[in-house]
């Protein structure tokens, strides 16, 4: 049994939860949070953009704490996932290594490339794993474009085009702070900046050009240099002031003989919230076939069971971190700071 301790318990602590429930072989037993009416297990102010709305929790049989080094203290926990805002996370996943605990947290990393190297170093000095939640992976659209890639059955892959942009989020009061969220390229970006180096490899240069609020990308396109010259990446993300368009994601990967594409959107319409494939999972062969893969109902919740079933397997030894790997989530730091560098200086 893997016994998990949660600190943080807004939306993505809530997801987190009811991924756990689903599994076998793994328990919640430890709760921290500072808001003692969500502690209690009233959950019904929590509410993200899926999955279920915060409800009545029941939260016997698990241990509750205000303080996370009392959680990490706990002798009955042997994970600590971390779903703090990420100015937290650096500081409190080097606490729960060096207490002798594995530790997941919740993307990004952490705000900075030296604070992801110290993670690093504290999990290789506690040999305890340290894994972030990079769920992008194990979004149906994305494992899909993974597998045909690494499959090899259309040949290598030579390109790619990403797109992620959010319309502005002004309930969250910090997004703009480079302390605190660090805006768009940390908080949005960086599941792209992952994928592209899990697809591509590390870049080597970015060329990025765009707008910028408090000093941090707004919205950007960035061109992705690679030691393979034949490479031709290309990344579109950010806000926008346009209230009515929520989300759009997707891509288009260009191997020798297929393309695959997929593009999702949500807006916002009388009716309330329209989500909609602009283009479903598609692989284009050079035959003239369109196939389009059976991938499930495309419940986001989904893939965070699969992924934190994964976390499980990692810790009891079965399965390799895989694309939750810290060392990956380290470089998608270093991209999203090498992209912002490069905006910058573009004044």
């Amino acid at each position: 049994m893997t016994r998990v301790g949660i600190i943080g318990l807004g939306f993505m602590g809530m997801v987190h939860y009811l991924s756990y429930r689903k599994l076998s072989g793994v328990k919640v037993v430890a709760i921290c949070e500072q808001n003692t009416k969500r502690l209690a297990g009233d959950w019904t102010d929590i509410q993200g953009n899926f999955g279920p709305p915060g409800e009545q929790m029941d939260l016997s049989g698990v241990a509750t704490y205000e303080s996370p080094d009392d959680l990490i203290a706990d002798a009955d926990v042997d994970l600590v996932d971390i779903t703090l805002p990420p100015a937290a996370h650096a500081e409190v996943a080097i606490a729960a290594l060096r207490a002798g605990k594995h530790a997941f947290c919740e993307k990004p990393m952490a705000m900075s490339v030296d604070d992801c190297d110290r993670m690093l170093a504290a999990a290789q000095t506690a040999d305890k794993q340290l894994m972030i939640g990079h769920v992008l992976p194990f979004n149906p659209e994305y494992a899909w474009a993974l597998r045909v890639i690494q499959s090899g059955e259309y040949g290598r892959v030579v390109g790619g085009s990403f797109k992620r942009v959010i319309s502005d989020p002004p309930w969250l009061p910090h997004f703009w702070s480079a302390e605190a969220i660090g805006g768009p390229m940390l908080d949005l970006h960086v599941h792209d900046a992952h994928f592209i180096r899990l697809a591509f490899g590390m870049p080597i240069g970015v060329t990025t050009r765009g707008s910028q609020r408090n000093s941090l990308p707004e919205h950007w396109n960035t061109l992705f240099e690679f030691e393979d010259r034949n490479l031709a990446v290309h990344a579109v993300s950010g806000a926008i002031a346009q209230q009515a368009r929520t989300f759009l994601h997707g891509f288009e990967i260009q191997l020798e003989r297929a393309t695959l594409a997929f593009y999702f959107s949500v807006t916002k319409s009388e009716g309330g919230d329209q989500a909609r494939y602009l283009c479903p999972p598609t692989l284009f062969d050079t035959e003239g076939n369109s196939i389009h893969p059976e991938l499930g109902d495309g419940d986001p919740m989904n893939a965070f069971a699969t992924e934190l079933g994964h976390v499980a397997k990692v810790v009891k030894g079965e399965t390799e971190p895989g694309p939750l790997a810290c060392e990956l989530a380290r470089d998608a730091i270093e991209i999203c700071r090498m992209e912002t560098d490069s905006l910058l200086a573009h004044r």
